[in-house]
């Protein structure tokens, strides 16, 4: 933390802008206004990736500041949603930005199964506009958001090399039902559902802990790494590697063991993997 970003007594610690922005490579004038919005979102996609090694090894990541700026920003690691999301909110507040923290159901590849809601993403209160703005720089799958679009519904958003749609729904509960939609493979897939209700920090170290210790969790049991860059998208999925080109190209291939895993996550994931991480995942639980 640098000397002027010192929080008052009392008062919840404050971002290291410097390192943070260095981490990602952007450069820009520090205001709260859409561009800056969308280009610190997109360089944080570009910038760090997603993963689960704490989970993997039965721990749930620490969500305090100053743990993940020690991890995502100086340590050369990722995260997953909580991490990434909690740090781009103390991010954007220190901009100007009004961050609202949300709660979502993922739905992609759920095939009708109801799943808790365990997704964190943000809502933005952008100076000057008519409407806030969804973030998200934790969802880790190829149909994730690159940059934030406006809570509009049924408009069609190009988010960098992306496409991205808010759609209603209807359910039972009192608040609108909203579902964010990626195209994908000729077809707007749902992703994940969310109603507008605020979700505060207590609400996702329950959340962090059930999904990171949990064993019937799928981040408990199978190492989950994933980048976007400007030409690509990689996941890692055990030991199970695919690269989606922008062009919509694919390659896919199994890596071979404990060494070669080190080796594409250092080169290819850019992680600084820990001395004894759980690379080589248990057995998922079955029933």
């Amino acid at each position: 933390m640098t000397s002027n970003d010192a929080a008052p007594k009392g008062a919840a610690p404050r971002p290291d802008l410097d390192a943070y922005l260095a981490r990602i490579g952007w450069t820009g004038e520090r205001r709260a206004d859409a561009a800056t919005l969308r280009s610190l979102h997109l360089a944080h996609m570009y910038g760090i990736p997603f993963e689960n090694l704490e989970p993997l090894g039965g721990a749930a990541p620490s969500l305090a500041l100053p743990d993940l700026e020690a991890k995502l920003v100086r340590g050369g690691r990722g995260g997953y949603c909580y991490e990434h999301n909690t740090l781009l909110a103390a991010v954007l507040e220190a901009f100007g930005f009004g961050v609202t923290r949300l709660a979502a159901r993922v739905v992609l590849g759920a095939e009708g199964a109801v799943r808790p809601r365990t997704h964190m993403l943000l809502l933005v209160d952008v100076p000057g506009e008519p409407g806030p703005y969804v973030a998200d720089v934790g969802f880790g799958a190829g149909g994730a958001l690159l940059e934030p679009v406006p809570l509009v519904a049924d408009t069609e958003f190009r988010d960098a090399t992306r496409r991205h749609r808010l759609v209603h729904r209807p359910h039972r509960g009192p608040l609108e039902l909203w579902v964010l939609q990626a195209y994908e493979e000729d077809a707007w897939t749902d992703q994940y559902a969310f109603t507008l209700e605020p979700f505060e920090a207590p609400d996702f170290e329950v959340i962090n802990w059930h999904i990171a210790t949990n064993p019937r969790s799928p981040f408990s049991h199978l190492l989950y790494i994933q980048r976007t860059t400007p030409d690509a998208h990689l996941a890692l999925s055990g030991r199970h590697l695919v690269e989606t080109r922008t062009d919509g190209s694919r390659k896919e291939r199994e890596l071979s063991g404990r060494e070669e895993i080190v080796r594409v996550l250092t080169d290819d994931f850019g992680i600084a993997v820990p001395d004894g991480a759980p690379l080589d995942a248990p057995d998922a639980p079955t029933g």
